[in-house]
């Protein structure tokens, strides 16, 4: 080839229409090549090894298993343990797939944009070191993207929800998905899973190391219990050439036992020292929601026999900060569990002004569940507006009472009282020793996998507790004001007072079948058939009488 044939001068890349003559072993080399993504990969496709420079992409077991999972399904999700090839074996993959597959768009994303670039360019190089006769002219060639003469374009970029925005691609590839911030592979596939699912041929694939409880844990462990369509792919270190028993031990001398466990291991291992202990959060169980829409997931429909709590922790105006709120069944679940996560709310989207109207008709829906408001900042806005404004019944209230701090109560008592509660210091250290009783001693059901993913970043930060550098913990703080709220005196007697009417309502009906055969003695007193009895909060039953004559 001469360098009029050459692209911009670089002697490795063609431009376009740049005319090729195939001998008849080149023509048959192509055919063998388009159809096995594994011959060509073996073959033509050569990587820089840090000891031996550029070589033959000589291939591992574990990484043909890789290559012919993702070549025979749509959705793959990968996990693997470090430095095992894992971002090589894929590119080589895509750079497969562009050069056989005419007017296909790649994406590849990673937690940052110079990490995506940096992939890209390992393609690139592996690109110039084909045969011309394997190549496709260069129309577009850059650090950001490429486009052939084949119509097919490769693009990199940070993971978000607007980094492919608006695109149609054939194949989106995700790497190191586990180190992407929780918000914003959240935002990633509610705006971009439609344009994937769209086609019928469109592959996702999601490579990465595990890095604590997250998105990327969730599509896994749901992979392999078989709840969603990816096709789990699992590599041990073992299989990696060169890592033996001595390997591992100089491997945990030189960085720790968790480490190992989480970057060859390859364990789901969430933050150190949080509180609620790992292997807790490991262990705990979550569901799909019954309808999910707007930031509010619901997990189990209202009945009309339980009672409800909400506590609600109003966003402080920042962008990564949410408005939260959780619903809780307090009416006794079984023979150990007390309560029961119901529904969850949660956005960093939703205005102030309309906030105290979903919080409201979400917590009427469920009886007319009781709120507990945190007030330190917008949330006195909040709580007023549902109180005041839109008149709900059922905000619950506490009132300063000297050296015991803050109490629960139901109504106004005079100066000190506030329309929810202010977290201080205190409240907070109980509400999260209570939710760690609740929590370890299996008395909680949390359903969500949002409170999981906090939980799991929750942590000691000198004397308190809070998220992670880059997380959030608007579900949890929900979870700790619940942890107070579960051992206040009031509480106790609001969420004991429909048992104890379930039990007197029992006791009559026994007391009515040993009376049946008997009859009733007239007292002298008629009830005014008009009137219905009715039964208070606390199983009392009272009935509207008229004495005879009056």
């Amino acid at each position: 080839m001469s360098n009029n044939d050459a692209y911009l001068g670089n002697p490795n890349l063609k431009k376009v229409n740049t005319p090729v003559e195939f001998t008849k072993d080149e023509i048959l080399e192509y055919q063998k090549c388009a159809g096995d993504p594994l011959y060509f990969m073996e073959n033509y496709v050569r990587i820089v090894s840090l000891d031996e420079g550029l070589v033959p992409f000589k291939m591992y077991p574990f990484q043909k298993k890789i290559v012919e999972t993702i070549h025979d399904n749509r959705f793959t999700i990968c996990k693997l343990p470090r430095q095992s090839g894992k971002s090589t074996t894929t590119i080589s993959y895509l750079l497969h797939y562009a050069l056989f597959n005419p007017n296909s768009n790649i994406a590849i994303l990673a937690n940052k944009s110079s990490t995506a670039r940096d992939i890209l360019g390992r393609l690139q190089l592996a690109y110039e070191n084909l045969p011309k006769w394997l190549q496709q002219g260069i129309i577009n060639w850059n650090k950001g993207n490429i486009e052939l003469e084949n119509k097919s374009t490769i693009v990199a970029a940070a993971t978000s929800s607007s980094a492919i925005r608006g695109g149609s691609y054939n194949i989106i590839f995700l790497d190191e998905f586990a180190f992407v911030p929780a918000n914003i592979s959240d935002m990633f596939f509610s705006s971009v899973y439609p344009t994937i699912s769209s086609g019928t041929k469109t592959k996702l694939i999601i490579v990465s190391t595990p890095h604590g409880m997250n998105q990327f844990y969730k599509i896994w462990t749901d992979a392999t219990n078989k709840k969603n369509d990816y096709i789990p792919v699992e590599v041990h270190w073992s299989e990696v050439p060169g890592r033996d028993q001595k390997w591992k031990e100089d491997t945990i001398r030189n960085t720790s036992e968790e480490q190992f466990s989480q970057e060859f291991e390859c364990e789901f291992l969430g933050s150190v020292d949080t509180l609620i202990s790992p292997a807790k959060i490991k262990n705990t169980v979550y569901i799909d929601p019954l309808q999910s829409k707007g930031g509010l997931r619901m997990f189990k429909r209202p009945d009309k026999d339980r009672l409800y709590v909400c506590t609600v922790d109003v966003a402080r105006g920042t962008n990564k900060d949410y408005s939260a709120f959780i619903i809780f069944d307090v009416t006794k679940i079984g023979d150990n569990i007390n309560y029961e996560v119901v529904a969850t709310y949660k956005n960093n989207e939703v205005k102030p002004f309309v906030f105290p109207n979903i919080v409201a008709q979400t917590c009427k829906a469920y009886n007319e569940a009781h709120i507990l408001v945190e007030v330190n900042d917008l949330g006195q806005a909040v709580s007023e507006a549902m109180h005041y404004e839109l008149e709900y019944p059922n905000i619950l209230m506490t009132t300063q009472k000297g050296r015991a701090g803050q109490i629960l109560g139901a109504m106004f008592s005079g100066r000190g009282t506030s329309l929810g509660i202010r977290m201080t210091k205190q409240i907070k250290k109980v509400g999260c020793a209570n939710f760690k009783t609740l929590m370890e001693g299996d008395k909680l059901l949390i359903n969500d996998f949002n409170i999981i993913e906090e939980m799991s970043t929750f942590s000691r930060r000198g004397n308190s507790w809070q998220a992670e550098e880059g997380c959030n913990d608007d579900l949890v703080m929900c979870l700790v004001m619940f942890g107070w709220l579960s051992n206040q005196p009031y509480f106790k007697e609001l969420s004991d007072s429909n048992i104890r009417s379930q039990m007197y309502m029992e006791q009559e009906k026994l007391i009515e079948q040993d009376m049946a055969p008997f009859g009733f003695v007239d007292d002298g007193i008629n009830s005014d058939p008009q009137n219905e009895e009715t039964i208070d909060e606390y199983g009392t039953r009272w009935f509207p009488v008229t004495r005879k004559g009056q």
